[in-house]
């Protein structure tokens, strides 16, 4: 959700997919370029054209428009020298890439970019993988398909509850579970031990467990010496937890172990949500909510705790390649 894209002055010749670049220019004019049209070179494959400048590549593949600078595809070397693929990681020492380096080949097939350094290293890129990883690519993707619901939505949606011995022993269970919670931002599981033990070894199964100032697993109950609202019998309204955290809590697993009297119910509000009404009907709001970093505070000073947490961000948090909501504080 952030690189906007650039205005790029196109200048230079015709030519043709397939045709391999001569040796580029080393004097201050532009690099020129290749083709101004498109030459599908099969019939499944997305129509693909390209244009050089002084320090970059322009390369049209499908729908897409890619600025492709050429640190940046000297850097993503997926060579074998460059890159290891066994560990998703680096070899090539980026700062020993020249700031101006330019190619002094390019070729194009029907499926792979074909770069020609300097020193003779020879970069290929396949054209699917550039339109996915480029910052033209990730600003049409979204990271988290998600519904965003309110009581009605939710309610017709009839999102089914998980059993806990599904959940733990099968891997249907937990996928289940994962799907309804990356698409409505929750979900529950059914028939678990009430133990503070028990939720433990269902927590692990999802991720593994944050070491917070409270501790990795905790209890609440009424005891106002803890001097929080939480640790009361008073309602509590809508609100989001761990906003003073510098991470707040990306996933919380509440469990209720026992309950006496009347009261309790759980109140659920999807933020994303309202975020989206926000943005519709009052989008200045959005960008000012989005934008303004606000500071977040915990102060805990009762009996033997004596905390005080601070955090800063803004309530809504967005990537800023796309614009897409990924956090509420």
């Amino acid at each position: 959700m952030w690189c906007q894209r650039l205005a790029w002055l196109l200048r230079g010749r015709p030519g043709s997919t397939g045709h391999r670049w001569p040796w580029l220019p080393r004097g201050p004019g532009p690099i020129l370029a290749v083709p101004a049209r498109c030459h599908p070179t099969a019939p499944a494959s997305p129509c693909c054209a390209w244009q050089l400048h002084r320090d970059h590549l322009e390369l049209r593949y499908g729908s897409t428009v890619m600025r492709l600078d050429f640190v940046w595809l000297r850097d993503h070397c997926r060579s074998a020298s460059c890159y290891n693929a066994k560990t998703n990681q680096r070899s090539l020492d980026t700062a020993s890439v020249d700031l101006a380096i330019q190619p002094q080949a390019v070729r194009v097939d029907e499926t792979t970019l074909f770069l020609t350094w300097p020193d003779g290293h020879v970069t290929r890129y396949g054209l699917e993988w550039l339109a996915r990883n480029s910052y033209e690519g990730q600003k049409q993707q979204v990271m988290h398909p998600r519904i965003l619901w309110n009581a009605e939505i939710y309610q017709q949606a009839q999102v089914p509850s998980i059993d806990c011995r599904s959940f733990l022993e099968t891997d249907e269970g937990l996928k289940e579970f994962l799907q309804s919670f990356l698409l409505y931002g929750i979900a529950f599981v059914e028939n678990v031990t009430p133990t503070k033990e028990d939720t433990e070894t269902l927590a692990k199964r999802i991720s593994i467990i944050r070491e917070t100032i409270y501790g990795r697993m905790w209890y609440f109950t009424s005891d106002f010496s803890r001097g929080d609202t939480a640790y009361t019998k008073l309602a509590l309204d809508r609100h989001t937890d761990t906003t003073y955290f510098q991470e707040p809590c990306g996933i919380q697993v509440f469990h209720c172990l026992k309950h006496e009297g009347t009261g309790g119910r759980t109140l659920l509000v999807d933020g994303f949500h309202a975020a989206e009404r926000v943005l519709r009907q009052a989008p200045e709001h959005f960008e000012l909510l989005a934008k303004v970093p606000l500071k977040h505070e915990y102060v805990e000073n009762v009996g033997g705790c004596h905390n005080h947490m601070i955090g800063v961000g803004p309530v809504l948090n967005v990537y800023p390649w796309n614009n897409e909501l990924y956090l509420i504080r």
